[in-house]
């Protein structure tokens, strides 16, 4: 039975110290100096400099910038983007995340100012907080004919060819992660 990617990352935070060698906290505490703040400089700070594979590179650095919230510290990009009238829609993009890390252990998330860029090789999807009530999912997908659901990305944003609107966590779903799955193996 395959394994949800809850059990997933759990079983990545049970291994960690096996797998490389030190704890989560230590390698938070390695972090911690450089004064990193984006998820691809941890992620390559890591594999570079401690050859941590990326898979558990991209798992320190995602809870290393979830928790990150040390007085003087800048607010890190997804509190901002998920804060007041926008914090309920933040369910839907762990819903996300969650279901796009089941694709590969080859994907980073880089989050930006107002989105998150989700990439392989190179940029495939991204999460962005349109609205108080709706998350809309950029995917790049060039060819590919639109659908009611799944639309051409117009105006939305340059760097994909279409956008799926999300206004609830139940609907990352089988359709969607589909077309997330075709964007990540053209990437």
């Amino acid at each position: 039975m395959a394994k949800s990617p809850e059990e997933m990352a759990a079983a990545m935070k049970r291994n960690i110290e096996e797998k490389t060698g030190k704890t989560l906290p230590h390698w938070l505490k390695i972090i911690q100096p450089e004064k990193l703040e984006k998820h691809g400089q941890i992620v390559k700070f890591l594999k570079s400099e401690h050859a941590v594979t990326h898979g558990f590179a991209s798992m320190i650095a995602h809870e290393f910038l979830a928790g990150n919230k040390s007085a003087g510290a800048p607010e890190p990009p997804l509190d901002h983007q998920y804060r007041n009238a926008k914090s309920g829609l933040r369910p839907i993009y762990d819903a996300l995340v969650k279901s796009i890390e089941t694709l590969g252990d080859d994907i980073q998330f880089a989050p930006k100012k107002t989105y998150v860029s989700v990439r392989r090789n190179k940029q495939f999807a991204i999460i962005q907080p349109s609205t108080k009530d709706r998350v809309d999912v950029g995917i790049n997908l060039k060819g590919k004919k639109s659908t009611k659901r799944l639309e051409d990305s117009g105006s939305f944003n340059a760097m994909v060819s279409h956008r799926v609107r999300i206004t609830e966590a139940k609907q990352v779903n089988a359709q969607l992660l589909g077309w997330l799955k075709s964007a990540y193996e053209a990437s």
